[in-house]
């Protein structure tokens, strides 16, 4: 398989713009289905925010040690710091939290159900695509490194599969 075919062309921002338009479509089209009123929609901020503190920050230590950012670019450095700790793709979760926020900020009941969809695409088309990336590259540090970490968040790592 080609390298222009193996990967795609589309980066998970684009995801995250397309889910935040459909949460957005539920409530502008489906006015009954508004599950949550002021000022309790406001929670939404707290995920958007933590979101995107994430994800930037995420971004800027990526940027440090030199390595790509966008998913299947050249990466130089396991990072392994920071969030990296926790999880082994903050900026994914990063885009989640954001779309739950949104979804909370923009309460239709339709909404609801696109966070998890987000997830699921994330891991499908660009988690568990990078990881076989990222274990050709990095070999048995990239191994160790998901033995200790989860592949999102949760007490105890997932084989990378």
């Amino acid at each position: 398989m080609t390298e222009a075919r193996r990967y795609p062309k589309d980066i998970p921002p684009m995801w995250l713009a397309a889910a935040m338009l459909a949460i957005w479509a539920g409530y502008a089209w489906l006015p009954a289905s508004r599950w949550l009123q002021p000022p309790w929609t406001h929670a939404g901020w707290v995920p958007m925010g933590f979101g995107t503190s994430l994800g930037l920050l995420s971004i800027v230590r990526f940027r440090r040690v030199g390595t790509g950012v966008v998913p299947f670019t050249p990466a130089n450095v396991l990072v392994e710091q920071g969030a990296y700790r926790w999880t082994r793709n903050p900026m994914y979760v990063a885009l989640v939290a954001v779309a739950v926020g949104f979804a909370i900020k923009v309460p239709s009941a339709p909404g609801l159900a696109v966070p998890p969809l987000l997830w699921l695409v994330l891991d499908r088309r660009f988690v568990r695509r990078e990881e076989p990336f990222l274990r050709e590259r990095f070999g048995p540090a990239f191994d160790a490194y998901c033995a200790r970490v989860p592949r999102w968040l949760g007490r105890s790592p997932r084989p990378s599969t």
